[in-house]
C-alpha cells in the first residue's frame, strides 16, 4: 500500500467488469509508446502464435471456451499480454487468412488489492478493460460467481496467472494455485448443465524478458547502492567499482567478485533480519544441521527459509492463525486476516461512537503494521539461493538485486516504488499446447480434489516447459 493505514476503512466492494471499447482502443493506441518509454520494452517476440489464433477462431465459432494461463514474472506482463492479443494474434490471423472478430481480447482476473496500491486511475481502468477482481485469501463468492459466469458466457476468453502474483524470476515458475484448474472444471459443469457442446481448455503462455544490452554497469551501481543502504559500505567511492560496462561480458574475475558481493549482501541482510526477530520478537531461528564445509549457497537458502517462516509466524500469532500450507498459502491467509480488520464488513462505520471509531482505527493500524512482515516474505517465496550461481547472466543478477532492492526499501520504511528499469528489454512470449479440461470431466466427477490437483500439476509442468 502507498502509505501506512491508520484508520478503519469501509468494506472492499466488488468491482464489476464494464468493458468499454473506446477505453480499449485508447489503450491499444498508446501501447507501443507506453511499452517503449515507460516500461522499457523495446522489442516483442511471440512463438507459436498460430495456436492462439486457432483457439480464438474456435472460441468465436462457439466451439470452445478457454483460459489463457500466463507466467507472471513482473508487473509489466499485462502490457506484454495486451500486445500479444491486440497485435500479434490479429497479425498472424491475417497472415494465415483467418478472419477474427474484433476486438481480440480477454477478461483478465486480477487481485482486488491492486487498486489499493496502484491508485484510483488503475481502479477505474481495470473494469473498463473487462477485468474481474478476486480476493486471494478467501472464498470470495461474489467474485467467484462473476468469474464462473464470464468463463462460460463472457464476450472474451479468460486470462489469469496461476502463480497468483509476480515472483520476480524469468526462469522459475512458482507453485501454481489450484483456482485456475477449478475454474476450468466449473466451466465444464456449467456448459453441461446448459446442454452446450463447447470444449474447455487451459492455454499455458510463457513470458520472459531479456536485456537487449546486458546492463552490467547499472547492475554494479545498484549493488553499490544496496551495499551502502545495508552498511556494508560507508560511502560509494570510485575505487569501489569493478569497471563493468554495459554490453560487455564481465571477465571471470569480475564475475566472481560480483557474485561474492551479491552473496555477502544477502548474508548481511539475513544477519540483520535474524537479529531483528531475535532481539525484538524473542525468536530463535532454527537452522538445519549443515556440515561446516557446506556450500555457502545451501547455508544461505536454509537461513532464508527459516527467516521467512519466522516472519510469517510473528504475523500469524498476532492474527491467531495456524501456520498451515506453503509460504504462499500462509501469505494469502494473512493478507485476508489483515483486510478483515482494516476493511470492516461487520461494522456500520457511520453509526460508531467516537470511542468505538477510535478502537476500530487502532485495530486497523495494528493489522497494517503486522501485514508488513508478510509483505517481506511475498518477495522471496521463490528464491532458491542458487539461482545466480547456476547461471550468472545479467538477467538473473538483475532479478535477484531487484528483489533485494524491494526488501531494503521496505526496511527503510519507504512506500513501494515503481520497478527499476535497468535498460531496454525484449519480451519473448511462448504459446504452449492447450490442456483439455473437458477430457478430464469423468475424472473430476469421480474425485474432484484429485482431478484439480492433477490438472494443476500438469499445468505447472507445461508452464515450466516454456522456459527458454
Amino acid at each position: 500500500m502507498p502509505s501506512p493505514i491508520t484508520q478503519v476503512q469501509p468494506p472492499l466492494e466488488f468491482i464489476p467488469p464494464d468493458f468499454d471499447p473506446l477505453v480499449y482502443r485508447g489503450m491499444c493506441a498508446v501501447l507501443p509508446s507506453w511499452m517503449k518509454l515507460r516500461v522499457a520494452i523495446a522489442d516483442v517476440e511471440v512463438e507459436n502464435t498460430k495456436q492462439l489464433v486457432e483457439l480464438f477462431q474456435q472460441f468465436q465459432a462457439g466451439k470452445t471456451r478457454f483460459l489463457l494461463a500466463f507466467r507472471h514474472p513482473t508487473p509489466d506482463d499485462p502490457f506484454s499480454l495486451l500486445w500479444l492479443l491486440s497485435r500479434s494474434v490479429p497479425q498472424t490471423a491475417r497472415e494465415l487468412g483467418v478472419s477474427l472478430q474484433k476486438p481480440v481480447h480477454a477478461h483478465f482476473i486480477y487481485d482486488r488489492g491492486i487498486p489499493l496500491w496502484a491508485g484510483k486511475f488503475v481502479g477505474w481502468l481495470l473494469p473498463k478493460m473487462g477485468c474481474v477482481p478476486v480476493k486471494r485469501g478467501k472464498a470470495d463468492l461474489v467474485s467467484l460467481k462473476a468469474v464462473r459466469d464470464l468463463f462460460a458466457n463472457g464476450q472474451f476468453p479468460m486470462a489469469a496467472s496461476p502463480e497468483g502474483g509476480t515472483n520476480g524470476h524469468n526462469e522459475i515458475v512458482s507453485p501454481l494455485e489450484p483456482g485456475i484448474a477449478q475454474f476450468g472444471f466449473w466451466c465444464v459443469e456449467d456448459l453441461q448443465k446448459a446442454k452446450r457442446t463447447e470444449t474447455v481448455a487451459l492455454l499455458p503462455v510463457g513470458i520472459q524478458y531479456h536485456y537487449i544490452t546486458p546492463p552490467w554497469r547499472s547492475l554494479e551501481q545498484l549493488l553499490l547502492d544496496l551495499e551502502y543502504d545495508t552498511g556494508i559500505r560507508a560511502s560509494v567511492s570510485p575505487t569501489a567499482y569493478l569497471g563493468l560496462q554495459d554490453g560487455t561480458e564481465p571477465t571471470l574475475e569480475q564475475q566472481t567478485q560480483l557474485y561474492q558481493r551479491l552473496l555477502n549482501l544477502g548474508e548481511t541482510l539475513l544477519t540483520q533480519m535474524e537479529n531483528y526477530y531475535s532481539k525484538y520478537y524473542g525468536r530463535s531461528l532454527v537452522l538445519p544441521d549443515l556440515p561446516a564445509d557446506a556450500d555457502p549457497n545451501a547455508r544461505l537458502a536454509a537461513r532464508l527459509k527459516s527467516l521467512l517462516d519466522t516472519a510469517l509466524r510473528v504475523a500469524e500469532e498476532f492474527f491467531a492463525i495456524a501456520p498451515k500450507g506453503s509460504l504462499t498459502d500462509r501469505c494469502r491467509r494473512l493478507e485476508q486476516a489483515g483486510w478483515e480488520r482494516i476493511f470492516r464488513e461487520d461494522l456500520n462505520l457511520e453509526a460508531l461512537s467516537p470511542a468505538e471509531r477510535g478502537l476500530a482505527d487502532r485495530i486497523a493500524e495494528e493489522a497494517d503494521l503486522r501485514i508488513w512482515h508478510m509483505r517481506l516474505v511475498e518477495n522471496f517465496v521463490s528464491v532458491t539461493g542458487r539461482y545466480v550461481m547456476e547461471k550468472p547472466t545479467a538477467e538473473r543478477f538483475a532479478e535477484t538485486l531487484l528483489l533485494l532492492r524491494n526488501m531494503v526499501n521496505r526496511l527503510k520504511g519507504e512506500a513501494p516504488k515503481p520497478p527499476l528499469r535497468l535498460g531496454p528489454r525484449r519480451v519473448v512470449m511462448t504459446v504452449g499446447t492447450p490442456l483439455s479440461v473437458s477430457d478430464r470431466a469423468e475424472q473430476y466427477r469421480a474425485n474432484r480434489r484429485e482431478a484439480v490437483t492433477q490438472l494443476t500439476q500438469d499445468l505447472q509442468t507445461a508452464m515450466e516447459s516454456l522456459i527458454r
